[in-house]
């Protein structure tokens, strides 16, 4: 599992974009800023990315709600920040296109890469109405982004008035909650090799014992809150005990009883 947000493993269904497009279109969105080869090669199966909010909705429902609440279509270029740890949440941002990295700075000053979203999901679906409304994190497009705006007042609505939605909302919010509290659990593990070990046997199983980081090292000491070098330095170690293999951006699992050890 890669170290995204994973949301349950629902059966696959998502819904045709066709709608969309128009409705951007007819907000006069210029559409050279979005996709469109992406989404013509999806055609021959309507499909697109999936959004767990939808889950369980027809596609005139999900269209519907399109309808109903988009009035206003946010962009953002590529390294561009969305928001700023800190900033209060307004409105929300349901990430259409793209993908933006989550990202805070430790008080030792490094860089702790939280998380990697991609389309389509709603940015910090659990703190939109807390007392604190305010986004726990800098969100940066890692390519170009675009969102739908719709207001909180029109989101709280939806999801009064239809108990699928509100089921799959309270399900998200559960779903992050718990990616927090695996990272936090990572995040307090005092060695580095613990975690690295504790990632790797994550991402691995004894009957698939190979995994590739999509991550750079660079962005992979990020994801730990630790300096590059110090990564590098215990991931050479940890080759040099023979618990794993590394080639590139592949990691083979060589030992996994020592890694359970670590």
């Amino acid at each position: 599992m890669e170290e995204q947000i994973q949301t349950a493993k629902y059966p696959a269904q998502s819904h045709s974009h066709d709608h969309l497009y128009h409705l951007l279109e007819r907000l006069n969105f210029p559409m050279d800023n979005v996709d469109v080869e992406h989404h013509h090669s999806h055609r021959h199966d309507q499909e697109l990315s999936y959004c767990p909010l939808f889950r369980g909705m027809t596609q005139r429902e999900h269209d519907e709600f399109l309808d109903r609440n988009v009035r206003e279509i946010l962009t953002y270029e590529k390294g561009e920040t969305v928001v700023r740890q800190g900033d209060p949440i307004q409105f929300v941002m349901l990430l259409v296109q793209g993908s933006v990295r989550m990202e805070m700075i430790t008080m030792e000053g490094n860089v702790l890469d939280i998380d990697i979203m991609e389309a389509v999901i709603p940015l910090a679906p659990s703190f939109i109405y807390g007392v604190k409304n305010n986004y726990p994190v800098d969100v940066i497009a890692v390519e170009a982004a675009i969102f739908l705006k719709i207001s909180k007042e029109a989101w709280l609505d939806e999801i009064a008035n239809n108990k699928q939605l509100l089921t799959n909302f309270l399900t998200m919010n559960a779903d992050f909650t718990l990616f927090l509290t695996n990272k936090l659990q990572m995040i307090s593990l005092k060695s580095l090799r613990k975690k690295l070990a504790t990632y790797f046997l994550e991402m691995t199983t004894a009957e698939d014992d190979t995994l590739t980081l999509k991550r750079s090292r660079t962005e992979l000491a990020e994801y730990f809150g630790v300096q590059r070098q110090s990564l590098a330095r215990s991931l050479k170690e940890m080759e040099e005990d023979g618990s794993i293999q590394l080639e590139g951006r592949m990691v083979k699992i060589l030992d996994r009883n020592q890694l359970i050890r670590e």
